[in-house]
């Protein structure tokens, strides 16, 4: 038993940070209510964590080469307790939106060094048990998330999502400490300052530009000023990963048609499944005047089948080309999603479940394959790097995800003040029809990239064959 303490470790700290990025959903209308927030305040909750992983996971994952993963998973640990106990007393919007932010930064210290502690605890079969036991926790993380959510936020209060952090983050700082064995360091390694900067500011700005667009137009004068930064931060960061010796994200690897694939499926995943969720627990609560419990019961079917389905045709889909695993997977979700537009003003929640059964079937499909395929697309010596890169764009998909079905949201459902039920579900039947396209659109990309290699990569395959 004593062996696999250090996975329980590895477990919690997964858990925690995964289970926030979903928990807050089900919350949402009670945050709202205690802290005057609008839409927008709503949206930079769940963005401010979401862009906080996004942009500084790859980061991390290099700084943890320079002072050890042990010493970066345990200062993520206590950063992500410290940013707990703050979101949990944050009184107004904007300070729980800072606290959200550092909460971000803390579970990227722990994204970033959980597998390479794994890896470096664990050998032979006891390293795949290891892999599996944490895959499956990090694949329970969302429905957790949203049931645990319900019940804090209806027994307690929403403060209490925040709060139940602090013990289980204390038991894996303890833990931590002394199961792990010392990490190693490679002090000569350089962090990509000036990536990190330019990726983080690319990020921000666009994602901010179009919260803001959506809320105050698209002429207005902080709503241009942000997307221009961001559009010229995505300049500067391409121009200094293209250069730099220790680029943060090697350029080269979009060449790997593979890989851009799997990056795609990546980020339109959560896009499609993920970004709908708070509008629809706005629906189920403000609307439908669900409770946060119930409401997030509702949206347990596609945490579920999601489930199953990865559990039932994980071993098979391991064995299957990524263009069925990724890219129909995909079309599958952005299909479930489609089906998400059957809602209107005389729906109940009932009308979710068929859209939520397939986004979670799509799921269950594509969600295994990525990061393994993700690793095969490139050098063995890059995989760290690859890995860190596909969880980067998961959770930028998110982050964009949820500011752009907001302002397609917004723009629909504004028509009336107050917001009535028709104009409410117009908006919401909007933002499922543009996740729908994302997801098929993409899926459909993927598939074709993943089908159609460029002949000099297959060469060079046929030639490494012949040589061995």
């Amino acid at each position: 038993m004593k062996k696999w303490l250090p996975l329980f470790a590895a477990c919690l700290g997964t858990l925690m940070l995964l289970i926030d990025v979903t928990i807050v959903n089900v919350a949402l209308p009670d945050i709202a209510t205690d802290l005057h927030a609008g839409l927008a305040g709503l949206q930079w909750v769940v963005d401010g964590y979401a862009l906080a992983l996004a942009a500084l996971l790859l980061v991390l994952g290099s700084l943890a080469d320079r002072i050890g993963a042990k010493h970066t998973y345990l200062a993520g640990l206590v950063l992500f307790a410290l940013a707990s106990l703050g979101c949990g007393i944050a009184d107004t919007a904007t300070n729980l939106i800072a606290a959200r932010v550092l909460q971000g930064i803390g579970g990227a210290a722990m994204f970033a060094t959980t597998l390479s502690l794994l890896h470096a605890t664990y050998l032979g079969r006891d390293r795949g048990t290891a892999f599996g036991i944490w895959g499956a926790v990090a694949g329970a993380a969302a429905g957790i998330g949203v049931v645990l959510g319900g019940v804090l936020t209806e027994a307690l209060s929403w403060r209490w999502i925040f709060f139940v952090n602090l013990p289980i983050a204390v038991l894996a700082i303890v833990l931590t400490a002394f199961v792990f064995p010392a990490s190693a360091r490679h002090a000569n390694r350089s962090v990509d300052i000036a990536g990190m900067l330019s990726f983080a500011t690319a990020a921000t700005g666009l994602t901010y530009g179009v919260i803001r667009g959506g809320e105050h137009g698209w002429t207005d004068g902080r709503t241009v000023i942000a997307l221009v930064v961001g559009a010229l931060a995505v300049a500067v960061f391409v121009a200094v990963e293209s250069r730099s010796a220790a680029p943060m994200f090697p350029l080269t690897l979009l060449r790997n048609r593979n890989f851009g694939a799997t990056l795609l499926g990546a980020s339109g995943q959560t896009f499609a499944a993920f970004a709908c969720t708070p509008l629809v627990s706005l629906w189920l609560q403000q609307q439908l005047r669900m409770s946060p419990l119930h409401a997030g019961l509702a949206l347990l079917p596609m945490a579920v089948t999601a489930f199953v389905v990865a559990g039932a045709f994980g071993r098979l889909a391991h064995n299957a080309a990524p263009k069925w695993t990724i890219g129909a997977g995909l079309v599958v979700v952005g299909v479930g999603s489609g089906l998400l537009t059957v809602v209107d003003a005389g729906s109940s929640w009932v009308a979710l479940v068929p859209g939520l059964v397939v986004i979670g079937a799509g799921i269950g499909i594509n969600a295994p394959a990525l990061v393994s395929v993700g690793m095969a697309a490139v050098p063995p010596h890059q995989g760290g790097t690859a890995a860190g890169a596909v969880n980067t764009a998961r959770q930028l998909g998110l982050a964009l995800g949820v500011a752009v079905l907001g302002t397609v949201f917004r723009g629909v459902a504004d028509a009336s003040h107050p917001m009535t039920l028709p104009h409410f579900v117009a908006g919401l039947d909007a933002a499922f029809a543009v996740a729908a396209a994302v997801g098929i659109v993409f899926g459909a990309i993927a598939f074709g990239l993943f089908h159609r290699r460029p002949q000099a990569e297959s060469a060079k395959e046929e030639q490494q064959v012949v040589a061995a």
